[in-house]
């Protein structure tokens, strides 16, 4: 099982139906409304048109940022759907996250564990905490 966490803590996933597959971002079915992509993907290669309503980012380790750069080039692509990290993405990173351009992480339930809600909430308020806003003033 796993964990879905966005701004205001941890939430039920109102996402993932059996109805709304997640499908891989290579060979996707025309109609696909939901994307599996990995983390060596090649941006360019992924789909940013309307139909996509879901794209979800894999994070295999903490310490594979591929992810974050994969999201900011999503959304400078013109990509306005939902934006979600899966995988090892710990709460130190939430901000990051937000900023490249996810709007929600998803992470397994033992990790949720061991970072519980009140350590992803200290980090929610990360429009506030840009220390690069702060510094252009």
């Amino acid at each position: 099982m796993t964990q879905l966490i966005n701004d205001q803590g941890f939430v039920a996933d109102d996402f993932a139906t059996p109805y709304a597959p997640f499908d891989a971002a290579e060979g996707a079915e025309a109609g696909a409304t939901a994307l599996d992509v990995p983390s060596d993907v090649q941006p360019e290669t992924i789909p940013v048109d309307g139909a996509i309503s879901m794209i979800r980012v894999a994070f295999p380790s903490s310490a594979d940022g591929r992810g974050f750069t994969i999201a900011r080039q999503l959304r400078s692509r013109g990509y306005t759907g939902r934006l979600r990290a899966h995988g090892h993405v710990i709460a130190d990173q939430y901000a990051m996250a937000r900023r490249s351009g996810f709007d929600e992480v998803e992470i397994p339930d033992d990790l949720a564990a061991r970072q519980p809600q009140d350590q992803w909430l200290a980090r929610a308020n990360w429009q506030e905490h840009n220390y690069q806003a702060r510094l252009r003033g």
